[in-house]
């Protein structure tokens, strides 16, 4: 059962009542935090986009955003990384992420300033069918993230009821901690293993409705059912004073540079501010994609096609040739096993 979040719209002007119900569940809902048209603006990019790579029905029309089931298809894989470049180096995109609503919210919050993470997130979910199923699991971002503390904002493009997938939130489970986690099929790869049975709160959201939640928070999305393909934005904020891991003043996954990201932009200001900010950088903690690795190449080694995300995120984006190496064996290994299934049932 998901239960109401705690509406803190009311208190957005209110610094420490804001930070003090962060620190308490883990979240904070707020309505209406960036304007609406904005919003549609960019969703009315993102989808031409989406169009050009024949994600959409075309007999629909583009603003229903009604997703091509038969070109469903998700990240990491090389077909879904061809289309989604061009959306995630869109200026207003990275605008956004900028937005004084957003600042100005966590400088309330944090007292001091604040810095935003060049990294960002853009998703888009094609529907849940018996076939396919990217639906995000439940995991923490610390993992991904690392540096000090941080707290991501995210929100749909568009309004987004609980069907199309909206991100819900086990109150509370901040406080606990890095958890243990498992393999998993959706975004991320990763989720924890405990089930948080009880605690989980969610709700519809309208275009410019956001959830701010702590790097620690146990969050997962609900499976899109609705038709349409389900895209968001979620970037991260923390304390300019707090390290920030490399990984995320890079763009992301490594899918390009910052030269090829600023190309088409019009204006400069936004282009490396981090660096003018004065932005402590340090090293990012690999731990736990190392041990989620071990895990993948077990799994893989025995024929586990749940591997195969992790494995293609190791070829496409680790640091060492040895191990991308044997990612890429063991994923040509479960590519001729799959291919020999499907020759074999046919």
């Amino acid at each position: 059962m998901i239960k109401p979040f705690v509406d803190s719209t009311d208190v957005i002007r209110d610094g420490a009542a804001l930070a003090a119900r962060l620190d308490r569940d883990g979240y904070l809902f707020l309505r209406g935090l960036l304007p609406r048209d904005e919003i549609m603006a960019i969703r009315r990019q993102l989808l031409g986009l989406a169009a050009r790579g024949g994600w959409l029905r075309a007999d629909q029309p583009l603003e229903s955003g009604v997703a091509d089931l038969a070109k469903a298809c998700k990240d990491p894989e090389p077909g879904y990384l061809e289309f989604f470049r061009p959306m995630w180096k869109l200026e207003s995109l990275h605008r956004m992420k900028q937005h004084p609503n957003i600042i100005s919210l966590f400088e309330r919050i944090f007292g001091e300033p604040v810095l935003a993470h060049p990294m960002f997130v853009l998703r888009n979910i094609f529907p849940q069918t018996r076939s396919f199923d990217f639906t995000t699991g439940s995991h923490q971002d610390k993992i991904h993230i690392g540096g000090g503390q941080s707290f991501a904002c995210w929100m749909p493009i568009g309004d987004c009821p609980q069907s199309k997938g909206g991100l819900i939130m086990a109150e509370g489970s901040h406080k606990r901690g890095v958890l243990d986690f498992e393999l998993a099929p959706g975004a991320g790869g990763l989720e924890v293993t405990e089930k948080f049975e009880g605690q989980w709160v969610g709700a519809d959201f309208a275009a410019g409705d956001v959830v701010v939640f702590s790097d620690t928070t146990v969050h997962k999305a609900l499976p899109n059912t609705s038709g349409e393909l389900r895209q968001s934005f979620d970037a991260r904020y923390q304390r300019l004073s707090d390290p920030v891991a490399e990984v995320a003043v890079q763009p992301y996954a490594g899918i390009m540079t910052w030269e090829a990201a600023y190309a088409d932009w019009k204006s400069d200001d936004l282009k490396y501010y981090w660096q003018r900010a004065g932005a402590k950088v340090v090293p990012f903690d690999t731990s736990y994609y190392e041990k989620r690795d071990v895990i993948a190449f077990e799994r893989a080694e025995a024929g586990d096609v749940l591997a195969r995300d992790t494995l293609l995120r190791v070829v496409q984006r680790d640091a060492n040739p040895e191990k991308r190496a044997r990612a890429q064996a063991l994923l040509d290994s479960l590519d001729r096993r799959n291919a020999q299934r499907t020759t074999t049932a046919a």
